[in-house]
């Protein structure tokens, strides 16, 4: 089979970046947003958040059997899908909520995560059929790549547009709904690539495969740390650190890292395997996240360090899994967009979980964001932000150690 070029990979890169600006930058900015501009509590963010990601316990593997049902209108579904998100976008960060703030925040957050899951799923199941079991590393480099600089984008777009805008976080959405438009037109064609593989149906055949399972997981533990400190860490440098300028720059340090860092993980994947190169990210994860809770005020010097080496891991954690996974439905034939239903699903709901547990745990223990916060406020931020996130990968470590990751499939 010859090298996939890179013409044929470019679409899936550039499609892969506008959804990358859709997803962990909506975390970190959305919350803090609402809370600066319109005052909503924590916990009321929290446990609105929480009730999104439960609604993907259903919606997930649903939107995953109506991409594979729909998968023969080719790319009007993703047009549909692509209006919804971006119109999701720029209600969230464009519009004054005519209604309570929480209510529209969740309202316009559901149009983000839905429209970005259905195009999610299409995206990695097309990768998939298109380019089967053998260079799915290959894909990732460039999938995972572009998904990466679309983070980085989006992590510092508010602060650069902020020089020419009054209201940065509504040019953002505005941005994006053109971007939006751009990768659509660029990976239309690609909808058609490919011949379709013969696949097992329905949900039970999805998760029917041992490796399968384990993979998710898998994932389910290893996104948790990264759901946690994504959430609070906006918080941790404007509370802990006391440097609120700085916190656009280190956003945009510790996504430059990932980007930089994902082609040279899925290298040392396709010649070391996954297994040890994911053990390698994880140990290092935590050797950084563990300095990061003894961090004090104006300390922000070290946090760049940090910012670098946790940027390098999240983009172990970014590349190597997802193509794993994808390789492992290529090998056992299952239906790609199913799969990757039930993977967006074991992602977040590790985020569903921080966001009812952290943020509620937060104010519990007295912090207080935006106000001055006493020692044990301050703490708790800190073992929010770092202490636990260490835990949680010391648990996905335990998990990888024991599981057929797939690997050798």
């Amino acid at each position: 089979m010859p090298p996939l070029q890179p013409p044929a990979r470019l679409p899936y890169a550039i499609f892969a970046m506008m959804l990358g600006a859709a997803g962990l930058p909506i975390y970190i900015h959305a919350p803090k947003f609402f809370v600066d501009q319109y005052g909503v509590s924590l916990g009321a963010l929290g446990a609105a958040l929480f009730i999104l990601r439960l609604l993907d316990f259903i919606q997930d593997p649903l939107l995953g059997k109506l991409a594979e049902k729909t998968s023969a209108a080719r790319a009007r579904p993703v047009w549909a899908a692509s209006a919804v998100m971006a119109l999701g976008m720029v209600g969230l960060f464009a519009i004054t909520p005519p209604v309570a703030p929480v209510l529209w925040f969740s309202l316009t957050l559901f149009c983000v995560f839905s429209g970005f899951s259905f195009l999610t799923i299409r995206l990695y199941a097309q990768g998939v059929t298109s380019f089967g079991a053998d260079r799915q590393l290959g894909l990732a480099r460039w999938r995972e790549t572009g998904s990466l600089v679309g983070v980085c984008l989006a992590a510092m777009a508010p602060s650069l547009l902020l020089a020419i805008s009054a209201q940065p976080f509504a040019a953002f959405a505005m941005g994006f709904a053109g971007l939006t438009v751009v990768a659509g037109f660029l990976m239309s064609k690609h909808w058609t690539r490919g011949a379709e593989q013969p696949a097992a149906g329905g949900f039970t055949a999805a998760l029917s495969d041992p490796v399968t399972r384990q993979l998710l997981i898998l994932a389910v533990l290893n996104t948790a740390p990264v759901a946690v400190s994504s959430t609070l860490f906006l918080f941790f440098v404007e509370s802990r650190l006391q440097a609120p300028e700085m916190a656009g720059p280190l956003l945009i340090l510790f996504f430059i890292s990932a980007a930089l860092s994902a082609p040279l993980w899925t290298y040392w994947a396709g010649r070391f395997g996954p297994r040890p190169v994911l053990l390698v990210a994880m140990i290092a994860a935590i050797v950084s996240f563990f300095y990061a809770f003894f961090l004090q005020s104006g300390q922000a010097a070290a946090f760049m360090l940090i910012c670098i080496a946790s940027g390098a891991t999240l983009g172990a954690d970014l590349a190597i899994l997802p193509a794993v996974f994808a390789k492992r439905l290529a090998v056992t034939k299952a239906q790609a967009a199913l799969g990757f239903g039930f993977w967006n699903f074991a992602s977040k709901l590790s985020l569903a979980l921080a966001a009812i547990v952290v943020l509620p745990a937060l104010e519990r223990f007295g912090y207080q964001p935006g106000m001055t916060n006493t020692q044990s406020g301050l703490l708790a931020l800190s073992t929010g932000y770092a202490a636990v996130p260490c835990i949680l990968k010391l648990g996905a470590i335990w998990v990888l150690l024991r599981l057929q990751l797939g690997d050798k499939t």
